[in-house]
């Protein structure tokens, strides 16, 4: 009963029209001097027939449609309407499976991403358990505090806070976003500068070989993130003192080509294509087993979103060596006595 009165709701306005129009042929009729009742009758009768046939004959066509829109829907796939038969019915099922496509699409987005950060969370704090037992452990000691183990574990924590800071920026990047053109070279021997701690540690060294005047488009903030990620892992996975990182910067026809190459343990060719993935450590993850497998992921991520092409390369044993690809960037003019100095490598003054 409800799919009839929705039908003839539906159809009010073309009976109201049937019926003005039937009236106003008999008054023309009338006006001509035509004064046959039963002609009259007849043919009023008939247009009520044969409006009433096509009206149930396109209710039957359209049962199937109004079944699907008055039955109280128990699950998303209940918007896919099934059967319809008549053209608008039709378009509008195609345009409902679209809608469908879409909310499907970002109702999955948004659970891998709510898992994603319920993931990393849980693993975030698992790792900082292990610096906060140490730090407990070194003030129970009766003995003068050992302030450089602190610090690490302090710097440990310090990290971690940036990690989960940096994944949750990560879900609103376009709000976050800022490009401008800045220094290249200038860049890179900041972020260098804010891993110093890291690199005397470990005790390699960075080499810098970057031309005064290349000149880039990007985020400043999120590209310290990404080429900081770089660093940190070429430095993390170069056990032997005395190795170098070299951060190279060259003019390709594509634009800018960055390149942080290490001279670590590289990375296991069944694990290169991987790496890049949400929380995968692989085979070097393990051996430190302080990794969480998100740091590549932000930086992909980041680089993606920026149109920053991004390549990893790597030979087990040998090195691995990370390239960033500008294509917005360009060398500006170079005086005559920059030109001279050209792009010496130089190690940084640690």
């Amino acid at each position: 009963m409800k799919k009839l009165s929705l039908f003839l709701r539906e159809h009010l306005s073309f009976l109201a029209f049937q019926l003005i129009l039937i009236l106003f042929i008999m008054l023309l009729y009338w006006l001509d001097g035509f004064r046959n009742f039963n002609t009259a009758i007849y043919s009023i009768s008939m247009s009520m027939l044969l409006t009433s046939g096509y009206l149930l004959g396109k209710f039957i066509m359209r049962r199937s449609f109004y079944d699907a829109i008055t039955r109280k829907p128990e699950k998303m796939e209940d918007a896919l309407i099934r059967f319809a038969q008549a053209p608008e019915h039709r378009q509008t099922t195609e345009f409902t499976r679209e809608l469908y496509r879409l909310y499907q699409n970002e109702v999955q987005r948004l659970y891998a991403a709510q898992h994603r950060q319920l993931h990393f969370m849980n693993q975030w704090v698992h790792q900082m358990k292990t610096p906060i037992s140490v730090m407990g452990l070194l003030l129970q000691e009766k003995d003068d505090l050992d302030r450089d183990s602190i610090t690490e574990e302090v710097e440990k924590i310090r990290r971690g806070l940036d990690s989960v800071l940096v994944n949750a920026r990560l879900e609103t990047f376009e709000q976050d976003m800022q490009i401008e053109r800045i220094d290249l070279k200038k860049l890179v021997q900041e972020i260098v500068t804010e891993h110093k701690r890291l690199f005397i540690t470990n005790g390699v060294f960075p080499v810098i070989s970057i031309d005064d005047n290349f000149v880039v488009a990007t985020d400043v903030k999120w590209m310290k993130i990404v080429i900081g990620q770089f660093i940190t892992n070429a430095v993390k996975y170069t056990f032997d003192e005395g190795k170098k990182v070299h951060l190279i910067a060259s003019c390709t026809g594509n634009g800018l080509k960055l390149q942080i190459r290490d001279e670590g343990i590289g990375i296991p060719s069944s694990d290169l294509k991987r790496v890049t993935k949400a929380f995968f450590t692989g085979e070097n993850g393990r051996l430190t087993g302080e990794s969480t497998g998100m740091g590549l992921y932000i930086a992909s991520e980041v680089c993606n979103r920026l149109g920053h092409p991004l390549s990893i390369e790597s030979e087990k044993g040998i090195g691995t060596t990370v390239t960033v690809l500008f294509e917005n960037g360009e060398a500006g003019e170079t005086g005559e006595s920059e030109h001279n100095r050209g792009t010496d490598g130089s190690d940084e003054n640690l």
